[in-house]
């Protein structure tokens, strides 16, 4: 499944290549509370269809009426880009459903050739980072390496955005656990590989956009090369296929590297880790294990969300301390009278 970045690109270029006049819209900047972050992307063409979204449908609704009353040529004069905000006033911020005090600017522009699409679609597939640069007079895009994160900069003469590789997940072991893993995070945008050299498990085990593949999982961290993007969680309990994908997954760029397991067999591992393969502790202190925030959980379905709310509160910033790991929760949980923690649990 594609991240929704992707797959605004790709349904702009698709629309434009039979010939629609589409739009491509972005949201600059935002001030107070917004539906949708800065940087968030919507395509519309010119029969008023859509893909992605800029607010919770109101601003939709009006880009749509536009279009479709006047046309993308009138919408953008002169096949230029066209600057919008939206919810300056108190009316407009109700009319359009933004919150109080909400105010939206987004940037529409006309889609054609000079606004390489493709060439930004491709750099995303090849998991490269690209700053692109909208001339604002003349409707010229300009690409060039960059970071993935960070706000789009608006002023009167351009448009600077920052677009990279789809969010990806590699999964050591093709179980139940990791079925319900794959499916939390394709629903999230995540590209996502399965890795588990055993035929008995892979034998019974498909999922629908999940890439599944046969190598050993070092041989496959080492293939692919984690990037700032990627996150790898080890879910097979065997230690000589988990640890072979973390020894290689905690010396990479990966964002997340995770292992289930109990607590005591946690820290077996990082001592393992360490003094058979001379993992350093400062690396070792990065490995999240036992993976997950904790919720109580107890089935494969239950434990697939903990470890997805972890994978993307770290690929979101939030602080750790923000946050209940399960190696805490449990101690907290087990130091609480169980009456008492059970009320507190209810009510979460």
């Amino acid at each position: 499944m594609e991240d929704l970045d992707t797959l605004v690109l790709r349904t702009a270029l698709n629309w434009h290549a039979q010939g629609l006049s589409v739009i491509l819209v972005t949201v600059a900047r935002t001030w107070g509370s917004s539906p949708r972050p800065p940087g968030s992307l919507m395509a519309i063409n010119g029969r008023g269809e859509t893909v992605g979204s800029v607010s919770g449908g109101c601003i939709e609704d009006d880009l749509i009426h536009r279009i479709r009353e006047e046309g993308v040529q009138a919408v953008c004069a002169g096949n230029l880009p066209l600057v919008l905000r939206y919810g300056i006033s108190a009316d407009q911020a109700h009319r359009f459903g933004l919150p109080c005090g909400g105010t939206v600017e987004l940037v529409l522009e006309p889609v054609s050739a000079h606004s390489r699409l493709d060439e930004l679609l491709l750099a995303c597939e090849q998991r490269r980072s690209v700053e692109r640069t909208l001339d604002l007079q003349t409707g010229h895009a300009n690409l060039q390496a960059g970071q993935y994160d960070g706000l789009p900069r608006l002023d009167e003469h351009k448009l600077i955005t920052y677009l990279g590789p789809q969010a990806r997940i590699i999964v050591i072991g093709a179980s139940d656990l990791s079925r319900y893993l794959c499916q939390f995070a394709l629903s999230l945008g995540f590209a996502v590989i399965v890795c588990d050299p055993r035929e008995e498990y892979r034998a019974s085990w498909q999922l629908p956009g999940v890439v599944v593949s046969t190598e050993m999982p070092d041989d496959l961290i080492l293939r692919l090369q984690p990037d700032n993007r990627t996150a790898v969680i080890a879910l097979t309990h065997d230690p000589k296929l988990d640890d072979l994908a973390l020894i290689d997954a905690l010396q990479s760029n990966a964002f997340y590297v995770g292992a289930i397991g109990s607590r005591r067999n946690s820290q077996q591992r990082r001592e393992r880790l360490h003094i058979h393969f001379d993992i350093p502790q400062t690396t070792l202190q990065t490995l999240h294990g036992p993976a997950g925030l904790y919720i109580g959980s107890k089935t494969p379905a239950e434990i697939a969300l903990s470890i997805m709310a972890e994978i993307v509160a770290i690929k979101n910033g939030i602080p750790q301390p923000a946050s209940t790991p399960v190696v805490l929760g449990k101690a907290i949980y087990e130091s609480q009278p169980q009456q008492e923690m059970n009320g507190a649990i209810c009510a979460i």
